[in-house]
C-alpha cells in the first residue's frame, strides 16, 4: 500500500500492527491486547484524517496509484460479460479511451471511459489517460451505436485532460470534443456519467454530458487542474493547494453548485481500500438511475438533458 503525505499517521500505526503480528507469530508472547488497542487507534486515526480533508488532499486521493480505474469498474460491475470495441473508423484506436458492451443483470449497456495505466509501460500505452481526437471520435461512434440499438450509455471519467500535443491539435482536438458535447445533447438513449477520479477540462466534458451525473466522494471536476491554475496565476506550482480551494472542485462543491446530481460515498480512506464495496455502490446507482430514465420518452429525455445544462451557472441575459 502506498501512502500520501497526510496519511503518514495511518502508515505508522499499520507498521506497528505488522511488527506486533510478527512478534506474536515468532514468539510465545501474548500480543492480543496490544493488537486490539492498535486496531482501535487505527480506526480513530482514519476517522480523524479522512473527516477533514482539504480540496488538495481530495485531489491527491483521486490520483492515488492504487485507486481503481475505468476497466476495473467495468470488470467489477459486469464480470466477464464485457466486450471491448475498438477504433474510430477514421484514424486509429486511441488507447486512452476505452469502450464496449457489458451487462448489469439482464440489462445491456454501452460503457465508455478514459483509462489510465498502472505502471510506467501501461501509463505510456494509455497516454496517461489523455485522449487524442481519435478517442473522442471512437466514443461518439460507440454512443451512436448504442442509440441505434436502444442501449443506455455509461460514461466513466478519470482524466487529467485531453492530450495537449501538436498531433492532437493537427487532427482537431477542439472540434472532436465540441462535436461530442453537441451530439450527446441529442442522443435518444439514457446517458449516465460517473466521475471516478480526475475530471479535468474539455477532456472530461467530451464524454461528460448526461442525464444523471455522479461523482465519487474523493474526486474532482474542474475546468483546470490546481497545478495549472497555480502556474497561470502565480507563475509557480507552489500555490496549488490555494488554487484547489479557490476552484471549488470537490464533489461537495459540485453538488452545492448543482452541477452534479449525487455524490457516491467511498469506503473510509478511498475507493482503493474496499474495491468491491465501491463497485457495488456504483453498480447500484447505475441500475437505479436507469430504471428512472427508462420510463421517460426519448423526446422528453433530450429536452430534460438540455434543460439541465442550460440551467447551470449564473449569467445575465
Amino acid at each position: 500500500m502506498e501512502y500520501l503525505d497526510f496519511e503518514l499517521p495511518i502508515k505508522e500505526i499499520n507498521d506497528q500492527l505488522e511488527k506486533c503480528k510478527l512478534i506474536g507469530d515468532e514468539s510465545d508472547i501474548d500480543i492480543s491486547d496490544t493488537y486490539k488497542k492498535l486496531e482501535i487507534k487505527l480506526v480513530e486515526t482514519k476517522k480523524k484524517v479522512y473527516s477533514n480533508l482539504t480540496a488538495w488532499q481530495r485531489v491527491q486521493l483521486s490520483r492515488h496509484p492504487s485507486r481503481p480505474y475505468t476497466l476495473d469498474y467495468i470488470n467489477g460491475i459486469c464480470g466477464n460479460t464485457f466486450l471491448e470495441l475498438h477504433g474510430d473508423r477514421n484514424f486509429k484506436d486511441d488507447k486512452a479511451m476505452i469502450g464496449g458492451l457489458g451487462k448489469i443483470g439482464q440489462q445491456s449497456y454501452m460503457f465508455i471511459g478514459t483509462q489510465k495505466g498502472y505502471n510506467t509501460n501501461t501509463r505510456k500505452y494509455r497516454n496517461f489517460g489523455m485522449s487524442n481526437p481519435d478517442g473522442y471520435r471512437k466514443a461518439l461512434r460507440l454512443m451512436k451505436s448504442a442509440e441505434k440499438f436502444n442501449l443506455p450509455i455509461v460514461s466513466f471519467i478519470d482524466t487529467p485532460g485531453a492530450y495537449p500535443g501538436i498531433e492532437g491539435e493537427q487532427r482537431g482536438q477542439g472540434e472532436a470534443i465540441a462535436k461530442n458535447i453537441f451530439e450527446m445533447l441529442k442522443i435518444k438513449v439514457p446517458i449516465i456519467v460517473i466521475i471516478i477520479g480526475e475530471g479535468a477540462s474539455g477532456g472530461a466534458l467530451g464524454i461528460g454530458v448526461g442525464d444523471c451525473i455522479f461523482m465519487l466522494e474523493n474526486t474532482w471536476y474542474s475546468v483546470i487542474s490546481p497545478e495549472s491554475c497555480s502556474s497561470i496565476l502565480w507563475r509557480s506550482w507552489e500555490y496549488k493547494e490555494k488554487a484547489a480551494e479557490a476552484l471549488k472542485l470537490t464533489a461537495r462543491d459540485m453538488k452545492k453548485a448543482k452541477l452534479i446530481d449525487k455524490i457516491i460515498d467511498e469506503p473510509i480512506g478511498g475507493a482503493h481500500y474496499d474495491r468491491k464495496k465501491t463497485f457495488d455502490s456504483v453498480k447500484n446507482e447505475i441500475s437505479k438511475c436507469f430504471k428512472k430514465l427508462d420510463k421517460i420518452s426519448p423526446k422528453d429525455l433530450i429536452l430534460e438533458r438540455r434543460k439541465k445544462f442550460n440551467e447551470m451557472g449564473i449569467f445575465n441575459k
